[in-house]
């Protein structure tokens, strides 16, 4: 487990599925994802299971994030985890939030937390994030935790590429 000053996250557990699935089968909370929101909660099932199985076989992954005030309530879902950027496997950061928690800080917070967690637990030297160009909240997220625009993913086909930032310590 992980604290912030706010902020308690936890590895994402089977008890997470209906958050998970409130969460990221939320239009809304897919707008910068070309994939869309889930569209059952059996997808939701399998991205959690996956996620899961991420914890079991390197020891680190997405967490579940809650309120230290209300620990019961997942406000949002992220961490590291390893992700390939075409064909070279990364350590990712990434997130989803909520929109009930929009625009207070958590993700900067949360943010913070991982890669602390990275650099001194998994002793990484490096982070990375992808991030779709209209994404300027998220980009300014990443921005504010000192990560730099290094390069472009052509992820998505016939769409316009998505940045790279990195963290290099």
């Amino acid at each position: 487990m992980l604290e912030t000053e706010r902020l308690l996250l936890r590895p994402a557990a089977p008890g997470d599925l209906q958050s998970l699935f409130a969460i990221y089968g939320d239009p809304e909370t897919n707008l910068s994802n070309p994939a869309g929101p889930l569209a059952s909660p059996e997808k939701a099932k399998e991205v959690l299971q996956k996620w899961i199985s991420h914890w079991e076989k390197h020891g680190f992954g997405v967490w579940a994030i809650t309120l230290k005030e209300d620990p019961q309530s997942v406000i949002g879902f992220g961490g590291l985890s390893l992700k390939n950027y075409g064909n070279t496997e990364r350590l990712n950061l990434g997130y989803r939030f909520a929109t009930t928690a929009w625009g207070k800080g958590y993700a900067t917070e949360m943010c913070l937390a991982n890669l602390d967690f990275a650099f001194n637990q998994l002793k990484q030297t490096e982070v990375y994030a992808v991030v779709r160009p209209q994404n300027i909240a998220s980009i300014k997220v990443l921005e504010k935790i000192g990560m730099l625009n290094t390069d472009t993913l052509d992820d998505v086909p016939g769409e316009s590429y998505s940045l790279i930032y990195k963290l290099i310590v």
